[in-house]
Order: C-alpha cells, then sequence, then structure tokens
C-alpha cells in the first residue's frame, strides 16, 4: 500500500497513536492519548514506543447505538442496583450483549484497514500485535482504572483484530470495571472506550516490567522505581509473580559520570507469559528455569536508561508516572508501551504525614512487601480462590493467593490484605493503595501459614518489608506537620540504619544523617562475615559454606556480592537526604556479633570483654581484618565516585589513639579513600576519654568529630552499657560525662572543626539536648521518630541561650 493510501484511511472511527495526543483524550482515552503523547513529544529524549492506532470513541458509541444496547445495559445495571440480579449477573449478561453484537461496516473496515496498513509498515502479511483498552475516563489523575479493562496479547490477522476489539468493548463491563465506576460514581454510559492495537515487542523473548517516577509506598518524588520480569509484562501488572526490583535516584541521572542505581532486589520470577502456538489460547505460562530464577532481568546501563525515560515522561507531564515497559529480545531493544498518572502519592501532602508504631512486641508469621505505611488488625478470612469470593467477611484481613483487579469489590472492604504472590508495583497493589487498605504481598506462602480465623496484625510502618504478626497487637498513631516545626541554628539531623526504612523520613527537614550504621546492612542484607568471601575456603561449616554460595550465586566473585550490596544499601540511605551531608560509619561489630555472621566462627577469636576489645578502628590495619576492611572501603569508593553520593562522609569509629587514627588513614588511602579527594572528608567518633584528652591532635587528621554519647558514658563512668545490674548509673547526664561532653566541644572548636553528638542520650533525654545547645554544639542527631518532639526542645533552648546573652550584655 502507498503512502498516500495510507494517509487516506478516515480518521474518524480509528486513529494512528502518533497522530494523537494528550488533548485527545475524549476520542482514544488516557492510555492511547498518552501513548500518542510519547510518540510525538520524547522522540527526541530516546524514549521509544510500538507504532500502531486506536479506534475512537465515537467508534465506540456507534457501535452502542447500531445494536441499540444502552437500554438494555441500563436496565441490567439497575437490576443490579436493585439487588434482582448480583453484580456478576448483571456484568456476564452485559458482556454476552456486546459479544453478540456487530460491528457497524465502516467501522469493520476502518480497523482491518489500519491493521494492513501496520503489516505494510511491518514488511509482514500478519503482524502480531496488542489488543489494549483504553477508557475515555481510565487513567486521571483521581482514578487509576488499574487493570479494569482486557488486553488481548499476540493476535494475528484482521479478522482476530476485530474480534479483540470487540472483546475489548465488552470488556468495559467486568465485574471489577462496574464495581469501580459504582464506587468513583462515573455513569456507565458516560464512559466510551477506545481500543488500542499495536505491534507486538517480543518481549516473550526478553522481558518487562512497571515503573514509577516517584516512591509509591513513601511518596518520595527523587526515585524511578521499576519492576521487572522474564516474558510478557501480564505476568507484573497482575501480580502473579515477585518481580525483580530496581531503584534508580533520579537527581544524579543527568550526570552521565554516574550510574545511580541504588537497589537492586532479585525477584522469584517463577513463571513467564510467552506466545502459544496452536490452539485458541494467544498466550501461556511456562515455569522458569533456574538461571531466570537466580539472574537479574535487567543490567545497569538498561536500569538507567529507563530512569532516564520516566524523568522525561515525567518532565514532560509535570506529575509523577506510572509506565510499562517491555524489551525485544530479538533486538535487545527497550520499549514504552504505556504511561499515566500515578494517583495515590500524588494527592498526599508533602508537608504532613501520619506515622504508625506497634507498641508491643509480637511474632512474625509471614512476610512480604509493605503496600501503604500504615497497621491494620483483625481476623484473617483466607479466601484461596475467586469462586468463594462471597464467603468474604467485611472487616477482616484478607488472605489470598494473589489479588488481581477482581477482588477490588471485596478490597475496599477489608481491613488489610496478605497474598502469597504479587509485587509492589502490581495492578493489585495500585488498587491497594488507592483504596488506602494496607497489604503485604508476596509472601509465598501466606494462605498455608496463617489460619482461617486466626487474629492477625499487619504492619506496613517499619518501611518496605511488611510484616504479619500472630494476635491483636497494640500500636500509636501520630499526625506530623512539617510546616509547624521551628526552624534551629542547630543542625538537626537523624540517626538511619536501615535502608528499607531511610524513604520513610524523606519529609522530615533534617539537615542530613548524622549516623549511617554500615554494621545494620552487613548483618541484615549481607549476612556474611566479611573475610568468609575473601577466603570461602576457611569456612569448614558445610551448611555455612553451602549458605554462602547461594547468597553470593549471581555474582561471579563472593567479594562483589559484599561490595554490591553494601555500596547499594547506603546510597538509597543516602539517596532522601542529598546532597545534605549523610555520614556512614564505618562497620563497628564486636567479635562475638563477627561470630554470628555467615562464616564468623573460622575468623573470629573468643574474647572475655568484647566492648574493649578487638572493634571498631584497630581491625581496619590489622592483618586479621584488613582484607575485610578493603570491601568496606571499595563499597564506599563506589558509592561516592560510580553512583554520585558525594554528601557521604566516612567515619572512623573506636579510635583509641592518635597513632591507630595515621594507620587507618593509611589503610584507607591504600584502597582509594584519600582525605580532600573528590571533596572526601573524614570524621571520627569522639567515644573514648582518650578523644576527648588528645582532641586537638586527633582534630589535625579529621575534618570532624561526632560525639558517641552511649561509650563515652561507658568508658568515662566504667559501667558496662549492656549490664541489667548497673542499669541506674549509666547516665549521659552525669556531671563527669557532660564535662567530658563541653570539653571535647570547646576543643574541637579552637581547632576549626565540626563537632556533633549521634548517640541516643539527646533522643532520650530533652534535658541533654537543652545542655548540648548551651555548650555550642554543631550538630544533634536524633533517632527519627523521636525529631518532630526533640526540635521545638532544641529551638526553645537556643531562644532561652539569646535571651540570656542579650540580657548579659
Amino acid at each position: 500500500m502507498s503512502a498516500a493510501a495510507e494517509t487516506s484511511l478516515t480518521e474518524i472511527n480509528v486513529k494512528w497513536i502518533q497522530d494523537t495526543g494528550i488533548a485527545d483524550i475524549p476520542s482514544v482515552g488516557g492510555k492511547n492519548a498518552s501513548l500518542g503523547e510519547l510518540s510525538r513529544a520524547l522522540q527526541s529524549a530516546g524514549v521509544r514506543v510500538p507504532e500502531g492506532f486506536a479506534t475512537t470513541a465515537a467508534a465506540y458509541r456507534a457501535f452502542v447505538a447500531a445494536n441499540d444496547l444502552e437500554p438494555r445495559i441500563r436496565k441490567h445495571i439497575g437490576e443490579q442496583r436493585a439487588g434482582t440480579l448480583t453484580l456478576r449477573q448483571a456484568g456476564a449478561a452485559i458482556r454476552e450483549l456486546f459479544l453478540q453484537a456487530a460491528f457497524p461496516e465502516s467501522i469493520a473496515a476502518d480497523i482491518q484497514e489500519h491493521y494492513r496498513a501496520l503489516c505494510h509498515r511491518a514488511g509482514q502479511a500478519e503482524v502480531a500485535v496488542a489488543v489494549r483498552s483504553s477508557a475515555t475516563a481510565e487513567d486521571l489523575p483521581d482514578a487509576s482504572f488499574a487493570g479494569q479493562q482486557e488486553t488481548f496479547l499476540n493476535v494475528a490477522g484482521a479478522r482476530a483484530v476485530l474480534e479483540a476489539c470487540r472483546r475489548c468493548y465488552a470488556s468495559l463491563f467486568t465485574d471489577r470495571a462496574i464495581s469501580y465506576r459504582e464506587i468513583k460514581g462515573y455513569d456507565h454510559l458516560d464512559v466510551a472506550l477506545s481500543v488500542g492495537v499495536q505491534r507486538m515487542v517480543r518481549s516473550d523473548l526478553g522481558a518487562s516490567g512497571v515503573m514509577f517516577s516517584i516512591d509509591t509506598e513513601s511518596g518520595f518524588p527523587d526515585v524511578v522505581v521499576i519492576s521487572a520480569a522474564w516474558g510478557l509484562g501480564e505476568t507484573v501488572v497482575q501480580g502473579t509473580i515477585n518481580p525483580d526490583k530496581y531503584q534508580v535516584f533520579k537527581p544524579l541521572l543527568a550526570d552521565r559520570r554516574f550510574s545511580p542505581v541504588i537497589e537492586r532486589q532479585l525477584g522469584a520470577k517463577e513463571r513467564k507469559m510467552v506466545y502459544s502456538h496452536g490452539g485458541d489460547a494467544r498466550t501461556r505460562t511456562v515455569e522458569t528455569t533456574d538461571r531466570e530464577q537466580r539472574s537479574l532481568v535487567l543490567e545497569d546501563p538498561e536500569v538507567v536508561l529507563l530512569a532516564r525515560w520516566a524523568v522525561a515522561v515525567e518532565d514532560h507531564y509535570g506529575r509523577p508516572m506510572d509506565m510499562e515497559w517491555a524489551k525485544d529480545g530479538v533486538t535487545g531493544e527497550l520499549f514504552m508501551v504505556q504511561a499515566r498518572p500515578e494517583t495515590v502519592q500524588a494527592r498526599r501532602s508533602a508537608s504532613t504525614f501520619r506515622t504508625y508504631h506497634l507498641a508491643q512486641p509480637g511474632r512474625v508469621l509471614v512476610t512480604g512487601a509493605a503496600i501503604g505505611d500504615s497497621i491494620a488488625r483483625g481476623r484473617a478470612c483466607v479466601v484461596r480462590d475467586a469462586k468463594d469470593i462471597e464467603s468474604f467477611v467485611d472487616g477482616s484481613v484478607l488472605v489470598t493467593r494473589m489479588t488481581d483487579p477482581d477482588w477490588v469489590p471485596i478490597m475496599k472492604r477489608a481491613a488489610g490484605i496478605i497474598t502469597d504472590h504479587g509485587g509492589p508495583t502490581s495492578h493489585a497493589a495500585i488498587v491497594s493503595r488507592e483504596l488506602g487498605v494496607p497489604a503485604v504481598v508476596g509472601t509465598r506462602n501466606a494462605t498455608e501459614v496463617l489460619p482461617d480465623g486466626g487474629q492477625v496484625t499487619l504492619s506496613c510502618a517499619d518501611g518496605e518489608e511488611g510484616r504479619v504478626y500472630e494476635g491483636l497487637l497494640e500500636f500509636t498513631v501520630e499526625d506530623m506537620d512539617m510546616q509547624a516545626l521551628p526552624v534551629t541554628r542547630t543542625n538537626v539531623m537523624i540517626n538511619i540504619a536501615s535502608p528499607a526504612a531511610a524513604f520513610k523520613w524523606w519529609r522530615l527537614p533534617a539537615a542530613g544523617v548524622g549516623l549511617a550504621r554500615m554494621e545494620f546492612i552487613i548483618n541484615s542484607l549481607i549476612r556474611i562475615h566479611p573475610m568468609a568471601l575473601v577466603h570461602p575456603e576457611r569456612v569448614a561449616d558445610p551448611e555455612e559454606a553451602e549458605l554462602i554460595r547461594q547468597l553470593t550465586s549471581g555474582y561471579q566473585d563472593p567479594q562483589e556480592y559484599f561490595i554490591d550490596v553494601l555500596a547499594t544499601g547506603i546510597a538509597k540511605i543516602a539517596a532522601p537526604f542529598h546532597p545534605k551531608p549523610v555520614i556512614v560509619r564505618l562497620s563497628d561489630f564486636k567479635s562475638n556479633e563477627y561470630s554470628h555472621l555467615v562464616g564468623g566462627s573460622a575468623f573470629e577469636r573468643p574474647e572475655e570483654n568484647p566492648m574493649l576489645g578487638f572493634r571498631g578502628a584497630s581491625r581496619y590495619y590489622s592483618s586479621h581484618y584488613r582484607e575485610g576492611f578493603a570491601l568496606e572501603c571499595k563499597a564506599l569508593k563506589r558509592v561516592r565516585e560510580q553512583a554520585g553520593f558525594g554528601n557521604v562522609i566516612v567515619m572512623v569509629p573506636f579510635c583509641r589513639t592518635v597513632r591507630e587514627a595515621d594507620q587507618v588513614i593509611e589503610a584507607m588511602e591504600e584502597h582509594g579513600l584519600v582525605r580532600g579527594q573528590e571533596g572526601l572528608q573524614l570524621y571520627m567518633m569522639c567515644e573514648i576519654p582518650s578523644n576527648v584528652v588528645l582532641a586537638g591532635e586527633f582534630a589535625k587528621r579529621f575534618d570532624g568529630f561526632s560525639i558517641g554519647s552511649n561509650d563515652l558514658t561507658q568508658l568515662v563512668l566504667g559501667v558496662d552499657r549492656d549490664s541489667e545490674e548497673l542499669s541506674g548509673l549509666f547516665d549521659e547526664r552525669d556531671p563527669a560525662v557532660k564535662s567530658m561532653i563541653a570539653e571535647a566541644i570547646t576543643k574541637a572548636h579552637a581547632a576549626g572543626i565540626k563537632i556533633g553528638i549521634c548517640g541516643q542520650g539527646p533522643s532520650n533525654h530533652p534535658d541533654l539536648a537543652e545542655f548540648l545547645v548551651g555548650q555550642g554544639i554543631d550538630s544533634v542527631s536524633l533517632n527519627p521518630d523521636t525529631y518532630v518532639r526533640t526540635l521545638p526542645v532544641i529551638a526553645a533552648a537556643e531562644a532561652a541561650l539569646a535571651a540570656a546573652l542579650a540580657k548579659g550584655q
């Protein structure tokens, strides 16, 4: 067919997608209009969109009118509202009306002519296409309409395309779509349907997934979240598998020197959807191979490219976006196949947020990905199959294998939702967020572990991992108004240990992170003793050796596992506070704590008093650990120089002597961490009396001090901080301890360096915070959950000090 013939095709019933844009939403719906907008406006940004065409709303209305469907649709909806028909009966009856109806000849001809033109462009007799529904009220800012209509993949042939379009029309009245419109208050006949027909990307041989230009749980706006799985994207969208997850820090993407990937999380990816050959089914689901399950779907350059596309799309629309992408397994090319506004976090206020806290401990039954950030409790109602959906008890916690959008009618009536399968970007998770119902998805075995009728507490309040506890646990709720917080002279920072929880606190106006504990990442995420990765041959226990092999299976070099996981963990803590300083303390395990890591017993010697033993700085230059320390340094160098987080400051803990400080600095330089190079600052924990006595000498070697009030109190008073018998004597406010703190502040300022405090003292004792302000401390680092109540104390202390000084003058 000639180009002239192609352009002469009518555009009343059908439009080429690249000829549409956002202004055409009333005509081709949100999904198709967005794809047209991407095709036209973002080609210069490198965004690729598969070509195709869309039927119009006018064509849908003409189909409805030609077959006299409106009065019969309204009749069935009225019967459903009156209770004479169930939702399932009404939906089935309306869909059958569409399936028995005929396309007007002109519309059928237009659809088939455009399909043949698409085949001509592709150079194929019958090119395979994806046929997708796009409602004219779909993907609007106040409603996601996620998964409400059908998609048909791998459709080939003009007749098959026409039948798929008819089925899309019918899917405007799926049970879930009817229910959703009832909830949102849309008139069913006010919503029309456009059908998008796009050339298939061979993601059946490659991969696909979903991405958001905002963190969907915390609302942190500076990150792109990507989910990925092998094969066609429906497994990710429907939530039937647990996909890989990636996060990329947006502000550093513009600098081509950096690859700011701050998370890579391997998903199980147990199955994938591929094309079917023979029979009526166009697709089928198959088991993935062991290698596919153990391998990440995307490499870092692909993750970064997708993130750059996400930023371009968000910048063009001026709002957070929800997108779908696909990778062609033949050409290796990436494509954007959908973009729509994100509908939940975009509506939340950046100045206020609510926090939930469990008030008592409990036994964890299952864990999964946290959807939302709240806590719910109630009786578990286990519903394994959609045919048993009517058995759900309102107000209970829904437990099921997967919460696809068919379950919306009961999801909105649930106190919480727990699933075996699904990821944080599945349509089920999107709808859970929009309904405001907390969910824990991808637990793998909740339907087997949780007893039907048993009492449970579901918590999404601790970051990315959601936990389900046995029993009805007490919890508290606190509302924080960021705009009401006072401004202080003292830099008020926060302490962060868990990368998973870092995004939770991004709204706090903190001056940075005063203490990020490296050992938390090593203990909870890496789990293996660093030396066991350097010398795995020395791990004699066969079970530990096998666990090391399992944990490091995705890495050619086991040492790279440690470096990579530690680097991304630190980067994720640094991201929400960039470009403010993030002070990362080098590992400070005691020997008894190190020995509990996998393989640790082969490298740790028993000590009578680990608290005063082989810990902190003494390890870094020792022949017993310096190879492990090299891995810590390489991770920090990667965070700063490859990921781009130059705001990371390195802090040395438990440095006993000036000579030891020199030895540590020399060891760091051997591994490429040189004070002053690439803007690197080195801090030292001021937590030993010798640090205070010789503060002037230590200050010549470091850019700042951070007072560790716990260890300083222990060593000044001679009180074991872990002793229950002596707990009454352990007090950071003891005059001797306060005298040492005051001396440290005075000497640091005399030497011209900064000094702060990162111990728990100011969080626990407001009067200690007042004392520190009076001494002129530069920064105070608090536990995040005490920030809001302690900040006014610091502000009041500053005001009182200023008044006293003014009065004295």
